[in-house]
């Protein structure tokens, strides 16, 4: 059944369920704002986020959340969306905790997206206000939200940090100056706090819905099962608008008293430098971010010896690398994992005492979430830090079974033990570097070129990327397509440049079926053997 919350948000919901996650302590009347203000009174000196130069308090973080939250709510209404395209700043953090205290709903956005993505997902949530970086890596965002923001029928407000606001548009400072004189509302546990965007097979983002449970359901079952204790320090590398990101950066400093090292942008040496520093004793990424660490670690000769756990996830991960890494890192564990937006960190991983092979060969056991196999193979999962919908509703055709559990689309075997193998994908998905990309949205989008009779795109699986997106093309008579051609035409579109593919492979047709459905599976399998195919 389905449940209306504050802010007219509806959302799926299973009473029985809902009643044993608060028996079993996973739900409870205590949202993130509630540990903010109990952590602000207990330690208000505690470091909670390290970003650059900048050392925020927990005290400090409460102030500066509160009169923001006091900002927005005089502005949206309870279950508006804020959404936020930054890199991973310390200012994100203060955004997404007012936000909450507001009420609203916190949307978290990559800031490598462009016009196309952006613009369709603002529209979808029904944003209301953005907050975004002048410029970043080069790119002109705050000119960009212009563009967007045109082509809208209610745009939403902009906000400008680290920069100059254009015509229209609102500084950070001057917004933080507004009059801070609203009530905030009461925050029921079960609304929805955050909705993040994640490919799908559809061809377009699907808007995943969380509530204050989920996440603290989340985050509760991390610190029972990846030994973490209060003064740890997780280095958050990963975007702070994935799920994960997130909730290292924003939940776990309030809710488990860990401390939160930020960075701006991926360097593994930088990485081995602020890891030494900061005494970190948690990170967690995908394959490149394990791969690049070890080989700056060999590289400088050390062994991080302040490191307890490395949480490894989010693309194909190889057992060989999780070996190596865990012989040489002096005291840490490190283990696969499995999860998705809709249920994050289904599998715990492996980090006991004795299961180093475990945690190289499966994808670790389930913590609180309930896995099953299907007839089929494909994992279904069930859990409190489950997802409490999509956005549209119709994204949840077909996306659970008939018991309420998840269908991710993954296929894989449940051992003996209790551990997870992840063995393939049913569902049509490239994961590049822990991005997510719908092969089936590029089709669409590079369909309409001139050079291009047919197109199929398809994941292979790369060492370093996890995955690499290859597209196989039919042409149009007189054409070579390449790279750069299609390159071309999807930055024309305002595609995010991570959703290009990497290589082109001309074929005369593609394999399809008697229905005339092309199979994916046999372009695999032909460009895994390396046949020549002449065209």
């Amino acid at each position: 059944m389905r449940k209306t919350r504050a802010g007219g948000w509806s959302v799926r919901w299973d009473a029985e369920r809902a009643a044993r996650a608060y028996a079993d302590g996973w739900w409870t009347e205590e949202t993130c704002v509630d540990a903010l203000r109990a952590e602000a009174a207990r330690a208000p000196e505690r470091v909670v986020l390290i970003d650059g130069q900048v050392r925020t308090t927990a005290q400090d973080l409460l102030a500066r959340s509160e009169r923001l939250g006091r900002v927005l709510a005089r502005r949206f209404a309870p279950g508006s969306v804020v959404s936020f395209m930054l890199p991973n700043w310390h200012e994100a953090a203060i955004i997404y905790m007012a936000a909450t205290m507001a009420g609203l709903v916190a949307n978290p956005v990559l800031p490598s997206l462009r016009d196309h993505d952006l613009g369709f997902i603002l529209s979808d949530s029904a944003c209301r206000m953005i907050f975004v970086p002048e410029s970043f890596r080069g790119h002109d965002c705050a000119a960009m939200l212009v563009r967007v923001c045109a082509q809208l029928a209610r745009p939403p407000e902009v906000v400008v940090l680290r920069g100059s606001a254009g015509q229209g548009q609102i500084s950070w400072d001057g917004l933080c100056a507004e009059a801070a004189d609203a009530a905030l509302p009461t925050i029921h546990p079960d609304d929805v706090r955050m909705i993040m965007y994640t490919s799908g097979t559809t061809g377009r983002p699907k808007g995943v819905l969380h509530t204050h449970n989920s996440i603290g359901a989340l985050i509760r079952q991390i610190g029972r099962h990846w030994m973490v204790e209060p003064s740890d320090r997780f280095l958050v590398p990963s975007p702070v608008s994935h799920i994960g990101g997130s909730i290292y950066a924003f939940e776990m400093p309030v809710m488990l008293g860990t401390g939160a090292v930020l960075m701006e942008s991926w360097d593994a040496k930088a990485a081995v430098t602020l890891m030494q520093s900061q005494r970190i004793t948690h990170m967690a990424g995908a394959t490149p971010f394990l791969r690049g660490l070890l080989a700056a670690v060999q590289e400088a000769g050390t062994d991080l010896s302040a490191l307890k756990v490395f949480i490894c996830g989010g693309a194909s991960v190889p057992p060989a690398l999780i070996r190596e890494a865990a012989a040489h890192f002096a005291n840490a564990r490190v283990s696969r994992v499995y999860g998705s937006t809709e249920l994050p960190v289904t599998t715990v991983g492996a980090l006991g005492e004795g299961e180093a092979d475990l945690a190289a060969d499966t994808d670790g056991r389930p913590g609180i979430a309930e896995v099953r196999i299907a007839a089929d193979g494909e994992i279904r999962a069930c859990g409190p830090q489950m997802m409490a919908g999509y956005a549209r509703a119709e994204d949840e055709v077909g996306a659970f079974d008939e018991h309420g559990f998840y269908r991710s689309g993954d296929q894989g075997i449940l051992l003996p033990s209790g551990h997870v193998v992840v063995t393939g994908r049913i569902k049509d998905l490239i994961i590049r570097n822990g991005e997510n990309i719908a092969p089936k949205e590029i089709e669409d989008l590079l369909t309409g070129h001139p050079a291009i009779a047919e197109i199929a795109i398809v994941g292979m699986a790369h060492p370093k990327t996890g995955e690499r997106a290859v597209a196989v093309v039919v042409p149009q008579p007189g054409h070579i397509p390449d790279v750069a051609m299609l390159a071309q035409h999807l930055s024309a579109l305002g595609v995010a440049r991570f959703k290009y593919p990497e290589e082109v492979v001309l074929w005369p047709s593609l394999p399809r079926n008697d229905a005339g459905k092309v199979l994916k599976n046999v372009i695999r399998d032909r460009l895994r053997d390396a046949a020549p195919v002449a065209c």
